[in-house]
């Protein structure tokens, strides 16, 4: 079993490198490497989307994602090294918002810790995107999994 010194947070203004997360990840002693891969897409709700900008309160994001690690070693003590990397700023359409690597000795580890890794992401670390629009407009995005939404049975 890995320890939490194995697990590797960022987050960043640079570009994203996909491969070079995968190589961080995949140890000799892992036979499955899973990763998720967040990008920005040209469109929502029928609106065309120029961009994504970034914005996190850093310190607690980074504790946070800390967390995350933790949890997921506690749900999946056989994983061996997480990367969590998140951008910061502007993300251009089909560049890479956050990538999250897992390796195990097996897939079925690494699969189900990379899928609940982004939604428990999405759900506690404060990080905030801005869409801007072809028409000009932008709005702030806040992920349905948010835990300081207030009551989710509100309408």
């Amino acid at each position: 079993m890995a320890s939490p010194s194995m697990d590797e947070v960022r987050i960043t203004h640079d570009a994203l490198d996909v491969n070079d997360a995968f190589v961080r990840a995949t140890l000799p002693s892992t036979g499955a490497t899973s990763i998720f891969v967040g990008t920005t897409r040209d469109n929502f709700d029928g609106k065309i989307v120029l961009k994504l900008e970034y914005e996190a309160y850093e310190p607690m994001a980074v504790k946070q994602l800390n967390i995350l690690c933790s949890e997921v070693r506690e749900k999946w003590p056989e994983v061996s090294k997480i990367i969590i990397e998140h951008r910061l700023g502007e993300v251009k359409v089909t560049e890479a918002s956050v990538i999250i690597a897992i390796s195990a000795p097996h897939r079925k580890d690494s699969l189900e810790a990379v899928d609940f890794c982004i939604d428990r992401l999405k759900e506690k670390v404060p990080i905030w995107k801005k869409e801007k629009y072809a028409d000009g407009g932008e709005a702030w995005k806040e992920n349905k999994e948010c835990c300081w939404k207030g009551d989710k049975n509100k309408e």
